[in-house]
Parts: C-alpha cells; structure tokens; sequence
C-alpha cells in the first residue's frame, strides 16, 4: 500500500497508479500545543511504501510517524521513498563542533524502514549515511521532456563543475546541444556565493541552466543574469527538486528566466514532470 506524506500526496497517487498499488488515506491533525499526529486509519496488508518529501523539520516528524504507524497497523515490511531529502547538503561538518546533519537524519529514517529510495540526492555519499539498503534514482533526464521542441543551438549549463552530469543527463535526453559550466565559489562563514560566467560562447543561443535543487534562486538568478549580458536567447532552469523558497520565483523572473522547470519531488506550481514511473520501477 502506498502511504503519502502531506506534502507528497500528488507524487504518492501517481506512484500507486504506475505502480498498481492501492492508496492510503492518512490523517493529519495537531494538537493545541504544535505537535502533529500523523495516522493511517485505513491502511491494509502486509507491505507499506511511504512516500514523503522531507522539506521541512514538521515533514521528517511526520515521516517518522507515518513509519511507526504503518507498523501499527500490521506492515511487517516498509520501503520509505524520500522523493527530496531535506539536510543533504548538510553532507560533512563545515566548522568544529557542527553535526553531520544528513547522517543525523538518515539514522533517524533508518530506525523504522527496511529500505529507502533517495530521487537524485544532493550528494550521492549521503546514501552511505543510512542503516538500511538505499537505491538511488536518477531523475536529471525526465527535465528534457518539458523543454520545448527546436531550442535553437541549445547550451545546458551547470552552475559549477559537480553538476555538469545533471546537464549532461538533460542534454542527452533532449537530444543534442552542448554543456558547459560555470565557477561557483561558496562562503561557508557567510553563505554567500559567487559565481563566475562560463567562456561558452551564447550569442542568439538558446540555453538551459541546469542544477539539482533550486532553493533561494539566488546562485540560479545570478548565474542567468550574467549570460544575459551576453546577448543569449531565450533562458530556462530546469531542477529535479524545486523548493523555490520565498521570493526565489521571482527573483528568476527579474533575472529573465524564461520558464522554471522541475519535477514533483516537491511539489509546487512548476512541478511539470513526475518522478513516479522512475520510482515505481524501483520498488
């Protein structure tokens, strides 16, 4: 049975339809006090696949609830699909004293589920972090189906070196076009970032700024204004994981985004491809 966490209900549906797999109905509800309870009345059988985006702390509480609930009601088997997880930046401690939040994290998933499946994590080596076998699914190429058609002379950039794969993965499944990179330097004492424009020529070129997640739209805004300087086409931003937090939608609209492509590991107005055919061979 497939279980949705509150902010992976859309996802969760499509993946019981490709999958062929009856759709729980859980219930949320929160007390006078703040803390949620998060239950699954009409849960049935043996085998439970939980499907929940940990975009926020409320959503790792609930997550770990839905897990301990499905147990509850009889599942002698869980599968927890962390279609975004949150934390995974948080891959290393950056000064003394700090945690290894996506270890901490993972452990904590781990105590109630005998399996997850990570959807493009933000670092791969966060999959180790985890005491139950982990699969990675890789949803870069699904972003090439949303473009549109005839991209004229199209360049896929990435905003630094360690994502060129994504664009890559973009560009092969669009069908051609070239990829390239930008320098992006991060300030880890003030969270600032700098990035430095890529020698690819783009004139009256058509180009696609790929990246995994889009959260602030800061790094992303910045890096399309700089190749908007340089007389471009038409520019799109394509991410798995669209978190557009804050004004992030609007600043890539000022910097002159033609349209914001993402997936429905987080689900938002931009949500255009789902990830639940790739999830759903995975299970």
């Amino acid at each position: 049975m497939i279980v949705p966490g509150s902010a992976s209900q859309a996802l969760a549906a499509a993946l019981a339809d490709h999958a062929g797999r009856p759709l729980a109905t859980p219930e949320f509800r929160w007390f006078p006090d703040g803390e949620e309870c998060a239950s699954v009345p009409d849960f049935e059988g043996q085998e439970a696949t939980v499907v929940a985006a940990t975009d926020s702390n409320d959503a790792f509480v609930e997550l770990l609830q839905l897990q301990d609930a499905v147990r509850e009601a009889g599942a002698e088997t869980v599968t927890t699909v962390l279609p975004y997880m949150g934390y995974a930046r948080q891959d290393r401690a950056f000064e003394e004293g700090q945690p290894v939040s996506a270890r901490a994290v993972a452990r904590a998933v781990s105590t109630g589920t005998d399996r997850v499946i990570l959807v493009t994590p933000h670092e791969p080596d966060v999959a180790d972090y985890f005491d139950v076998p982990v699969d990675v699914v890789e949803a870069a190429p699904l972003l090439a189906d949303p473009l549109p058609a005839g991209l004229r002379d199209p360049l896929f950039l990435a905003p630094d070196a360690s994502a060129e794969g994504l664009a890559v993965a973009v560009r092969d499944a669009y069908g051609g076009g070239e990829t390239d990179f930008f320098e992006k330097v991060r300030d880890y004492d003030t969270g600032e970032v700098t990035v430095t424009p890529t020698d690819a020529d783009v004139t009256a070129r058509d180009v696609v700024v790929v990246d995994d997640i889009i959260a602030t739209g800061s790094t992303m805004s910045e890096a399309v204004a700089a190749i908007r300087e340089r007389d471009c086409g038409d520019v799109y931003t394509a991410c798995v994981h669209g978190m557009l937090a804050g004004n992030a939608r609007t600043k890539l609209a000022a910097a002159g985004v033609t349209r914001v492509v993402a997936s429905d590991t987080i689900e938002r107005e931009a949500s255009d491809v789902s990830v639940a055919p790739l999830v759903a061979d995975a299970l």
